[in-house]
């Protein structure tokens, strides 16, 4: 949220904005930031349909501060019980309409939210826009034309979100009403940005970048809105700190269609690493994407960016752009105490790259939920890997095969352009698939759901179920929280390694369900540690561990780090966990980012150096 609502970006240097527009990588230079104050209300008994709160002339009781969730103290609300259904209303002015940059050839007005948790009916002036299910993905509805003429326009969203319901996919979100063990508040209704933007009939409405490192090429798949007449023209330019890279102009021919651009630059093999994306040199490629009529007009232009890399496996190791490189991820549960899963400003997602970086992380695995995509602009633009993952359902039943399945398609399609993302996690620890080293039905749908991932985007790699009982998968993932630095040393041993995979894991699971090749593949330990340190903490807080120091909690940290660090087979780690959360006192810091020893000390044992460098 911003004092002024009326934002303009650079479209040239996409690469380079604030961190507040709500799509990163496909931005218009005019946008209206509707996330402030709106009317709201629960409606318990779920009679607002019938006394015509969807016509947008009654006011309703309360006012929320979006983008967060009624449960949270940051909203106003601050009311963490069970309601199913909940209202929220907001007049859009004439002045803010005409601030969307609209004009003769863009005519029309889009609302815009980046995700509302779990179902919505959207009515502008009491008409009905649409409707939407999915609690992490973003939709949009056209303003009907003699609507947006109107001196004002009333908008009403109706939010629908059981907390009983285990087939929706929730992640950490609890469906007991306080939270307990690893369950935290409940995130509903609106929880990422609304937004107004105008646009052409005619228009990008998708962009998609995939590279190939040795091929010297970018390709780009563009969605239009509609399909384009014969005489448009795509045009892309591509530059790289200012200067051109490359460029291409064809015929718009189809509904969606991929254009494949060649970087000369790249020709000279001495020289091609200077361009490529890594955490060590997080270097983005601008894009600007436009749509031309025969006449030579612009339709639409849209900025953008992309990073060349590639990620890869060979035997026991990780490549990231053919070279090998060794994970040193930290669990993200992505919660805040004042705003829940959303954050409590775009700021906020900037700093909480920054401190996985200070810490020494090169990595990140976001658990649990599909992460806003301004965190994953800070993760390109500051160079942390990511491991992208959906919230789990927690029942095996048709509805939430088809809820997962849906919400997971769309998070690939939105998310499938950030160099960051190396890997997608579509079920953890068999959250929703309990049985699944026992029911064959529940053992297809998790070898679907890889197959599925990797037929939307085979350039990255797939776990199929972290944690343990992998069915086909690109890497051997473990959970394993041994308190012992000596007891981990000698489970991930290299010589060790050999048959691991065939072993019933350290949680007491089979950790392979298939005869396939895992024996190898790149194993890595994806979650580990999770030692409490938390004086005075209430007495519900935990950890796989507890430390009554800050030295004891340094001595642990440096014994089960450093065994798994220096474990000398292994592709990578993840710590458990980054911050504090709720009940969850085992975080590096706590709930509001405060290192709990010095961050020199920390990045230090994470790294393994002598000092802080």
């Amino acid at each position: 949220m911003r004092d002024d609502p009326y934002m303009q970006i650079s479209l040239t240097r996409a690469s380079q904005q604030d961190g507040t527009y709500p799509r990163p990588q496909l931005v218009r230079s005019h946008w209206v930031d509707v996330t402030d104050r709106w009317e709201f209300a629960f409606d318990d008994e779920d009679r607002g349909l019938e006394a015509g709160w969807h016509l947008g002339a009654t006011a309703l009781a309360q006012e929320i501060q979006l983008p967060f969730p009624p449960e949270s103290r940051a909203s106003g609300i601050g009311d963490p019980g069970f309601h199913h259904v909940a209202w929220y209303r907001r007049v859009i002015s004439q002045a803010e309409l005409d601030a969307t940059g609209r004009s003769d050839e863009r005519g029309l007005v889009v609302l815009r939210f980046g995700a509302v948790d779990y179902s919505a009916q959207v009515w502008a002036d009491g008409r009905l826009l649409g409707r939407h299910e999915g609690g992490q993905t973003p939709f949009a509805f056209e303003l009907p034309a003699d609507l947006a003429a109107r001196p004002e326009v009333a908008i009403v969203v109706r939010v629908q979100d059981d907390p009983a319901d285990v087939a929706q996919p929730r992640g950490k979100q609890d469906w007991l009403e306080d939270p307990h063990v690893i369950w935290y508040h409940r995130t509903t209704g609106i929880w990422q940005p609304v937004w107004l933007e105008a646009v052409a009939p005619d228009r990008l409405e998708r962009l998609t970048w995939r590279t190939d490192v040795p091929g010297a090429t970018v390709d780009l798949t563009v969605r239009f809105a509609r399909r384009p007449v014969d005489t448009m023209q795509l045009q892309v330019e591509l530059t790289y700190d200012g200067a051109p890279l490359a460029s291409a102009s064809v015929p718009a021919a189809d509904l969606e269609q991929t254009v494949t651009l060649h970087l000369a630059r790249q020709r000279n093999g001495q020289s091609y690493e200077g361009l490529l994306w890594s955490p060590d040199h997080p270097r983005l490629i601008d894009a600007v994407v436009r749509l031309v009529d025969g006449a030579g007009r612009v339709l639409d232009e849209v900025g953008s960016y992309l990073g060349l890399r590639s990620i890869a496996t060979s035997g026991r190791s990780l490549l990231l752009n053919d070279r090998p490189v060794v994970l040193r991820s930290v669990l993200e549960q992505g919660y805040w105490p004042e705003s829940h899963l959303a954050a409590p400003s775009a700021e906020a997602l900037r700093a909480e790259v920054e401190l996985i970086r200070a810490l020494g992380f090169n990595s990140v695995r976001l658990h649990e939920k599909a992460e806003d995509p301004r965190l994953l602009y800070w993760t390109d633009r500051l160079g942390v890997l990511v491991w992208s993952e959906i919230a789990s359902a927690f029942e095996f039943a048709p509805r939430a095969v088809e809820r997962t399945v849906r919400e997971w398609m769309d998070i690939i399609a939105r998310d499938a352009s950030h160099p960051s993302i190396v890997t997608w996690v579509p079920v953890n620890e068999s959250w929703g698939v309990q049985h699944v080293a026992h029911d064959p039905s529940q053992r297809h749908y998790v070898q679907a759901l890889y197959h599925l991932t990797k037929a939307l985007d085979p350039t990255r790699l797939t776990v199929s179920n972290d944690g343990w009982e992998h069915a086909d998968t690109d890497l051997l993932t473990i959970h394993d929280y041994a308190d012992s630095g000596a007891v981990l040393a000698d489970r991930y041993a290299a010589d060790a390694l050999d048959t691991i995979a065939d072993e019933i894991g350290p949680a007491g699971r089979r950790l392979t369900l298939l005869p396939t090749n895992t024996r190898t593949l790149p194993i890595l330990v994806t979650e580990f540690g999770g030692i409490s340190f938390a004086p005075g903490a209430p007495a519900d807080s935990w950890g796989y561990s507890v430390a009554d120091s800050e030295e004891d909690f340094e001595r642990r940290l440096d014994d089960v780090i450093g065994a798994v660090r220096d474990a000398g087979g292994l592709a990578g780690f993840c710590y458990t966990q980054l911050t504090d959360t709720e009940q969850e006192t085992n975080g590096l810091t706590d709930e509001h980012r405060r290192p709990k020893i010095p961050i020199e000390r920390i990045r230090a044992i994470v790294t393994g150096s002598t000092g802080c460098g």
